[in-house]
């Protein structure tokens, strides 16, 4: 049987990229959780039973994942070794590097075989991944056992990581307002159809393009709340 490598953190101290240092769990966590959510705004339209829903952004996602830390091995009675050697490199990870100014962006790895890992990729991203960049959000540390000297001996830290990416990352990955991808747009009251076709296009004569895919004959006849389709052109 095949023992799993550990789980490693990657801990970015200084401004360069060299400026790295990593460490290995003492013990992989026995589950990872991911929640990713979206932020939407509601369009309240007059005589309809529900608002529309208009997407705004993506809210960071975040990795939660228990870690245990033990001291044990080294002895529990006279001489035996503080846990919090090793459960201190979590509760740093929410403490500012001087260099920084700031806390530090973690780079939290797990084993490669993790399931799913070699289908190949989906569109806008997927969860077979290996590795979460993120900072810190919390650490929460319970101490659990102590020797006759009260050493703790025994730690587990719940540790929340919320997405880290710059934004030169996340403009390379899409762009939103890229002309050759279609978008959906709500009409809001005194919207023109080359008004709509600038802020998408930055063309305003191409407005006939959102007319078409529309069916829209008369375009000065506009109704609030209408959700367009913005079709994509080269």
């Amino acid at each position: 049987m095949t023992i799993p490598a550990k789980g490693k953190f990657k801990v970015r101290v200084g401004p360069k990229p060299s400026d790295t240092i990593s460490y290995p769990v003492q013990f992989n966590p026995t589950e990872l959780q991911f929640d990713k959510q979206v932020q939407m705004a509601e369009i309240g339209i007059p005589g309809l039973d529900a608002p529309l829903q208009q997407f705004v952004r993506g809210n960071a996602e975040k990795l939660t994942l228990e870690l245990f830390c033990d001291s044990t091995d080294k002895g529990m009675g006279i001489g035996a070794q503080s846990v919090t050697k090793e459960a201190d490199k979590y509760y740093q990870l929410v403490k500012i590097i001087p260099a920084l100014h700031a806390p530090p962006v973690v780079t939290f790895i797990w084993n490669d075989q993790f399931p799913g890992n070699e289908v190949g990729k989906a569109w806008g991203g997927s969860q077979r991944r290996t590795s979460f960049t993120g900072v810190a959000e919390s650490v929460r540390s319970r101490f659990t056992l102590f020797s006759p000297e009260g050493i703790p001996l025994r730690a587990t830290v719940n540790l929340v990581l919320r997405e880290w990416r710059p934004i030169e990352q996340q403009l390379g990955r899409q762009n939103p307002s890229s002309p050759d991808r279609s978008h959906a747009h709500v009409l809001r009251r005194g919207d023109t159809l080359s008004a709509v076709a600038g802020d998408y296009y930055e063309r305003a004569g191409e407005w006939r393009a959102i007319a078409d895919e529309n069916g829209i004959e008369d375009p000065r006849r506009l109704a609030a709340g209408l959700r367009l389709t913005v079709p994509s052109i080269r």
